[in-house]
């Protein structure tokens, strides 16, 4: 059985409400809107629905959570892992990622030897691009939720 990962943005959690509704409908028990966004409060450790809106408001958006899969290219490469740590830096413009790849990734190009890297930080933006590149331009990294 599949853990949903927890809302951490008030449009993740109405998101999260409309897949309990959805469930509850497919088990014959509709619920309305309202209990279902009160439900997602509770999963969140809130009250209610508005105090976790209030709350859900004010967090900034984090473009990974830790514990999430991710895909994308490391130094052109493509890979497949596990978000393991996320802190933010630059005031909010940027976070600095840890990665654990699922399979070793080869970082080199070069024919005759080759250097693995499985766990790797890289600083990103909330669009999931390092700002940092290659020697012929591409982003050291490009990473997205699986």
């Amino acid at each position: 059985m599949h853990t949903p990962t927890l809302p951490a943005t008030r449009e993740q959690a109405k998101q999260r409400a409309q897949a309990i509704r959805a469930d509850h409908a497919a088990r014959n028990a509709a619920i309305s809107h309202s209990a279902a966004l009160e439900k997602v409060a509770m999963e969140l450790g809130y009250r209610d629905w508005n105090t976790a809106s209030a709350r859900l408001s004010n967090l900034p958006e984090v473009p990974l959570q830790v514990g999430d899969r991710v895909a994308g290219t490391y130094l052109k490469m493509p890979f497949a892992g596990r978000v393991l740590g996320v802190r933010e830096v630059y005031g909010g413009g940027s976070y600095e990622i840890t990665l654990q790849f699922d399979t070793p990734v080869d970082v080199v190009s070069f024919d005759s030897f080759s250097a693995f890297r499985s766990r790797v930080t890289a600083t990103i933006g909330s669009d999931g691009v390092s700002t940092a590149k290659t020697s012929d331009g591409h982003p050291h990294m490009r990473v997205t939720r699986a």
